[in-house]
């Protein structure tokens, strides 16, 4: 008779929610808070009381206690409806519905609800939820489960939190899955109540999968990625040396938050890498991973073997994937192999390098050789360089050439009296001694160019075939003399003409490097970047440019 009554209350149940709400029958009850939500009982479970007169009343558990549920404006008792409007997490708790006769109590029916906070960053609650796994290609339907309160109500459909299609029906229909329809699926209903807009949600994970999905779960031994299609396998591994196994599990086309994947070591657990002394030998396991690539999601986790023994030949190493409430294991089986070759990727990326480094040494040699000059003008120009301040010197360079005018050397005079000048001290900020120009005329000669070589830094001999005369011979000698003895002025050479036989020239010349002298080459050299004046100040004191 009991189970004739309890068949009978559930037909009349399916009845009614078809034209009526669905009341939650199930005693522990999830509702989000700032949602309108009800807890009701099908009328006709009230018809086993025959009496007349009763009272239906409702009760909420408080400290063991029932109390009477006093109606407010957000909670509301109408007949075998209460109401929330909207629930709050104050509101969690155990309620019960009863009927009275005024003589006994009679309980109706019992929950417990549980009020969930609400994820600010996201529009639904993973602890909220719904799952359906479904295969590619088939038809399926999504329904909002039934909380309005009138026909009018407008429901909008989320998809991953994003508007879905401008869908506004109550079911959501898919003629032909694909693995791109996976995702969280939210319908929201907005209910206008008294004035005010209040709204329900419910979330359903969509799960579709690829018919024959094979890539369930991958081990990665030794850096080598192998896909297993049975539930254990064996590799070759080197006693003695360290190996990591990877196990990555595929969790599908969207990220499993509460999925997990571990290793067991006969049956156990094996300790974190972090707890164990780097220098232990030993077997841990390092943190698990969750990763994207493309649109599919893994979550992989290594084990760390410091190094390989015997006696972990006979271990069985146990990978378990738990996720959609599905368990699945791989069982990998160490064997002793050989001593593994280098890799040829490993071994012709070195030999590469040993053929690339000789010559991108011998091809930077020549670029610094090649481009001496420019790149220690450039250094100079960079860091400001200044080789003249504190050395007590007046001039950075004392200027001798041939003085006894005649008609061939007139190009020579306006050389050394003009362009020589013009370039070093207005382009480049030297400071040079030329004694037709600097010296005051009425003293001694020979003590004022003795002096003034003195004060200057270097000497700048203009060299020519008639480079022949009293005064400049001394003034060559005195400067051999401080170049060769005395180590206080640098010689600088510029052959203005060219020059076939230097016999004419005192022999201590010849003791000067030959890379003191510079060729002058007329109008080729005349633009200030050419490189007889590059040349020219590679020779001179460094000094920062005006």
């Amino acid at each position: 008779l009991r189970e004739m009554t309890l068949m009978i209350f559930f037909l009349m149940f399916i009845i009614e929610s078809a034209t009526e709400k669905l009341c939650p029958l199930r005693a522990s009850i999830d509702v989000l808070e700032g949602e309108y939500f009800f807890l009701c009982y099908l009328e006709s479970m009230q018809e086993q009381f025959q009496e007349e007169a009763y009272t239906i009343n409702w009760y909420k558990e408080n400290a063991g206690k029932q109390q009477l549920i006093k109606e407010t404006h957000r909670i509301v008792s109408q007949m075998n409806f209460l109401e929330f409007w909207p629930a709050e997490l104050s509101d969690s708790g155990n309620y019960s519905v009863t009927h009275s006769n005024g003589k006994q109590n009679f309980t109706i029916q019992k929950w417990t609800l549980n009020v969930l906070e609400r994820n600010k960053s996201s529009c639904f609650n993973k602890n909220h939820l719904t799952t359906e796994i479904k295969n590619a290609g088939t038809g399926h339907s999504l329904k909002c489960s039934d909380l309005s309160v009138n026909e009018n109500d407008s429901i909008t459909w989320y998809k991953d939190c994003k508007k879905y299609e401008n869908e506004t029906e109550r079911e959501l229909d898919f003629k032909s899955l694909t693995v791109q329809h996976s995702g969280m699926y939210t319908c929201k209903i907005l209910i206008n109540h008294e004035g005010k807009l209040y709204h329900s949600t419910n979330t359903i994970k969509l799960v579709v999968e690829e018919v024959g999905r094979d890539e369930e779960i991958e081990t990665e031994i030794g850096g080598t990625r192998m896909k297993h299609l049975t539930r254990s396998s064996h590799v070759m591994l080197c006693l003695g040396k360290e190996e990591i196994l990877n196990c990555t599990g595929f969790l599908g086309y969207y990220m499993q938050e509460d999925a997990s994947l571990y290793w067991l070591l006969n049956q156990k657990f094996p300790e974190k890498c972090s707890s164990i002394p780097e220098n232990e030998p030993s077997i841990c396991e390092e943190d698990s991973k969750k990763l994207q690539l493309g649109n599919k999601f893994y979550v992989t986790r290594l084990l760390r073997i410091k190094k390989v023994t015997d006696e972990d030949l006979h271990h069985n190493f146990t990978c378990m994937l738990q996720a959609d409430e599905r368990t699945q294991i791989k069982i990998v089986k160490l064997k002793k192999g050989n001593t593994r070759d280098l890799p040829v990727h490993i071994f012709t990326t070195g030999m590469v390098l040993a053929v690339l480094f000789p010559c991108v040494a011998v091809a930077a040699v020549f670029v610094c050789v090649m481009f001496r000059v420019d790149l220690v003008l450039f250094y100079r120009n960079i860091c400001r360089r200044d080789d003249t301040a504190g050395d007590g010197k007046e001039y950075d360079a004392f200027v001798s050439y041939l003085k006894d005018c005649v008609s061939a050397t007139e190009e020579e005079r306006e050389f050394a009296l003009k362009i020589l000048p013009m370039i070093l001290e207005e382009n480049f900020g030297y400071k040079l001694c030329v004694f037709e120009r600097d010296v005051s005329p009425g003293g001694a000669v020979v003590d004022d160019i003795h002096s003034f070589i003195d004060k200057s830094r270097r000497l700048i001999i203009i060299l020519s075939q008639n480079y022949v005369s009293d005064r400049a011979i001394y003034e060559l000698e005195s400067g051999l003399h401080k170049a060769l003895v005395e180590r206080k002025t640098k010689i600088i050479l510029i052959e203005y003409m060219p020059i076939s036989d230097y016999n004419f020239l005192p022999e201590s010349l010849s003791l000067l490097p030959s890379k003191r002298v510079v060729k002058w080459k007329k109008d080729k050299s005349l633009p200030v970047n050419s490189k007889f004046w590059k040349n020219l100040r590679y020779l001179m004191p460094a000094k920062p440019t005006k």
